[in-house]
C-alpha cells in the first residue's frame, strides 16, 4: 500500500485536496478519515461532498451517525458517517450500513470504530495530522494528511 503526504496549509488548501479526492472517488469506495478531535475529518468530507455537487449545509454525523446524500444532485451518492460514537463494531448491523452503502461512496469518520475499512480494496485511509498551532473558529492552521490506497486505488491516489 503506497502512502503520500500532503501538506495542508491553510482551508484552501483542505478544499483543493477535497476537490482532487471528488474527482477519483468511484461508488463502492471508502474514504476513512482519521485524526483527532479537531483535526479537519468533517471539514475535509464537506469538501469532497461540495466537490461531487453538493449545494447547501453538510451537519456533522456525529448524532445522527449517518447522513445520506444522494444523485442526481451528486455525481455520486454518499454515505456520510460519524462512528465516534460507537462503542462496538458490531453496532454497524444495527444501523444498516451495508443497505446505505449499495452503489455509493462512504465517507467514514472515526472509521477504527466501527472495526475499520482498510482491509477493502477500494479503501483511502486519510490520516489528517496537526502540524503547529491552530488559530481561530475555523481551526485554521497547518495540516498534513497521510493517504494509502488499497489496491483499488492504484493509480488514483489524490
Amino acid at each position: 500500500m503506497s502512502e503520500v503526504l500532503t501538506p495542508l496549509p491553510d482551508l484552501a488548501a483542505m478544499q483543493a485536496y477535497g476537490v482532487a479526492i471528488a474527482a477519483r472517488v468511484r461508488a463502492g469506495d471508502v474514504v476513512a478519515l482519521t485524526g483527532g478531535l479537531g483535526a479537519g475529518k468533517t471539514t475535509l468530507a464537506r469538501a469532497i461532498l461540495a466537490a461531487l455537487g453538493h449545494k447547501g449545509e453538510v451537519p456533522s454525523p456525529t448524532f445522527t451517525i449517518i447522513e445520506t446524500y444522494d444523485a442526481p444532485h451528486l455525481r455520486l451518492p454518499v454515505v456520510h458517517a460519524d462512528f465516534y460514537r460507537l462503542k462496538h463494531p458490531d453496532e454497524l448491523a444495527e444501523i444498516g450500513l451495508d443497505d446505505y452503502r449499495e452503489g455509493a461512496v462512504l465517507l467514514a469518520e472515526w472509521p477504527d470504530h466501527a472495526g475499520g475499512f482498510a482491509h477493502e480494496p477500494g479503501c483511502l485511509s486519510i490520516t489528517l495530522e496537526v502540524v503547529g498551532e491552530l488559530v481561530g473558529e475555523s481551526g485554521a492552521g497547518g495540516r498534513i494528511a497521510i493517504a494509502r490506497g488499497g489496491a483499488d486505488w492504484v493509480g488514483r491516489m489524490p
